[in-house]
């Protein structure tokens, strides 16, 4: 039996260590859009999330990046807690709709409630998805699919880099 494939995962896995656990991220003070209480619909030019997001988030959520898998911050926890959109603050998931799914990143099976996200097609890379995009500034938070657990059967698979996390208290 080739035991290769099981080594190399073994090694990455070891290299990327287990996330830590999680802490609070402060809110950017540089980026004014940022609120956890506003859920107006934002409108902001490209130019300026470019401006007050950091280079990795814009990556993300403005070009549609994907963070490598078991890289984040969010990947491996349990925390109890509340996740919002890095971008702009909006409420996006409970810790209580976390799963472990072992792709890499971070997974719900639904989100805070029906108006925090919406999907669309994505096609991008030869490749059928749904993406999952914050409803209050348009945000790229990953992907969803059909292969999550009861009760909904669904898979928010989500960056890291675009969630901030509050642990409850």
């Amino acid at each position: 039996m080739n035991r290769l494939p099981l080594l190399l995962m073994c090694i990455v896995l070891t290299a990327c260590g287990r996330a830590q656990e999680p802490k609070a991220v402060p809110v950017q003070k540089s980026n004014p859009y940022y609120s956890r209480t506003d859920t107006k619909k934002l409108k902001v030019s490209d130019a300026e999330w470019k401006k007050v997001l950091s280079p990795e988030l814009y990556e993300v959520s403005r070009l549609a990046g994907t963070e490598r898998a078991f890289t984040g911050k969010y990947w491996d926890t349990d925390t109890k807690g509340t996740y919002y959109c890095a971008a702009c603050g909006n409420k996006l998931f409970e810790s209580t709709a976390k799963f472990s799914s072992h792709c890499g990143w971070p997974s719900f099976f639904k989100q805070d409630n029906k108006n925090s996200t919406y999907e669309k097609s994505d096609l991008s890379l030869g490749m059928d998805r749904i993406e999952v995009l914050c409803a209050r500034c348009d945000g790229h938070l990953g992907h969803i699919f059909d292969d999550g657990p009861p009760p909904t059967g669904k898979r928010y698979c989500m960056n890291s880099v675009a969630l901030d996390f509050e642990p409850k208290k």
